[in-house]
């Protein structure tokens, strides 16, 4: 929300401690979700290895299970 940003003056003041935080909130149709998250410089770089390593490997899947179909 437009609330929860910080300037950018303000935001220089805190220290930098390699650590990352993102708050997010959802309201429609009488439906309400907020959600926060708190991960490391290193827990960014491991998620989007994971990520990565997943989509990798998702290409031989698919074309592994192509190529059993023509065989029936």
């Amino acid at each position: 929300m437009a609330q929860d940003v910080i300037p950018l003056d303000e935001a220089e003041k805190e220290p930098r401690s390699g650590r990352h935080r993102a708050r997010a909130a959802i309201k429609a149709a009488g439906f309400e979700a907020r959600a926060e998250v708190e991960i490391s410089t290193k827990g960014i770089l491991a998620i989007g290895a994971l990520v990565s390593a997943i989509l990798l490997s998702v290409a031989p899947i698919v074309r592994a299970a192509r190529g059993s179909r023509r065989s029936w």
